[in-house]
């Protein structure tokens, strides 16, 4: 298919959520250096005077050897992402112990609405095989086991077990100087 087309059936199928496909123009990028690669090659290329030239890429077989091995790859070790939540909770007593309750809050309030969007979506598909959804039920367990940790976080937070002071952080910061 075209670009553009890849570009729509990855956001109708929600795959989105999983890909970053945010701008159109990254699928274009990505065209471009999988061709270079030799791992597509173009197909067809077609025009309709309404619209822009449109060229079809297939995948070739070296192409296919790549993703076979890509996929089994990031499958089997895991890879060191740096997503943001972690850098902030290790940055998280430049806050008060009161303004990371009400934060972890709106993230329990984010974490739950965003699990009942994910449960409805694989529930608007009964019919697909489960194989098609594995990604789906990942981030779900995902989502699940954060927002089962927040509440455990929040909860140390509301009983006081979990609670810090600038002079307590400025001693503790001491005996490690």
């Amino acid at each position: 298919m075209h670009p553009y087309r890849m570009h729509e059936v990855i956001k109708e199928r929600g795959k989105d959520r999983v890909a970053n496909v945010a701008q159109r123009n990254s699928v274009y990028q990505t065209i471009d250096r999988l061709e270079r690669a030799g791992l597509i090659t173009v197909l067809t290329t077609t025009r309709d005077e309404r619209r822009p030239e449109r060229t079809v890429y297939a995948i070739t077989p070296d192409g296919w050897f790549a993703l076979r091995d890509w996929t089994g790859d990031m499958i089997a070790s895991p890879a060191r992402d740096y997503p943001e939540f972690p850098a902030a909770l290790a940055s998280m007593m430049v806050l008060t112990p009161e303004d990371a309750m009400a934060r972890l809050e709106e993230r329990s309030v984010f974490l739950r609405r965003m699990l009942a969007e994910d449960r409805k979506d694989m529930a608007a598909v009964p019919d697909l095989p489960r194989l098609f959804l594995l990604d789906e039920e990942y981030a779900i367990a995902v989502r699940e086991a954060e927002l089962h940790w927040v509440e455990g976080v929040l909860a140390a937070l509301r009983s006081g077990e979990l609670t810090w002071s600038e002079e307590w952080i400025r001693s503790v910061a001491g005996k490690f100087s």
